[in-house]
């Protein structure tokens, strides 16, 4: 999976680079079909007294794109809830892919035949 990690009016230190990957291998065990994703962290100073910490992941799996964005006042706590959010989609997105809505018609029993003799 290529992963790409970046910044925007932050540096990305080793330390949340390492914290992001390990919380992505929390969804990489549910489901390993992922092509490739991109985890955007920025900062917005709206308020000056309040700084707002916002996490984005664009995720490209097998047969769809996966988007998740949250926001905290504390980074890790935002990567967090992220997470959550992306595990609970990766999971919704695999029971669709594997939810079959009916069997095939050689998988249904036969009805039974009953001969009515000629009259």
């Amino acid at each position: 999976m290529n992963l790409k990690i970046s910044g925007h009016h932050l540096e990305v230190t080793p330390a949340l680079r390492e914290y992001v990957i390990s919380k992505l291998d929390k969804v990489l065990r549910h489901f390993d079909q992922v092509i490739d994703g991109s985890v955007v962290l920025s900062v917005d100073n709206h308020k000056e007294k309040e700084k707002r910490q916002k996490v984005e992941i664009n995720l490209h799996v097998k047969g769809k794109d996966l988007f998740v964005e949250s926001a905290d006042g504390d980074l890790y706590a935002a990567i967090d809830l992220m997470i959550d959010k992306l595990d609970r989609q990766v999971i919704r997105h695999k029971d669709r892919l594997q939810g079959h809505q009916h069997e095939a018609i050689k998988h249904q029993p036969l009805a039974p035949q009953i001969e009515v003799p000629p009259q």
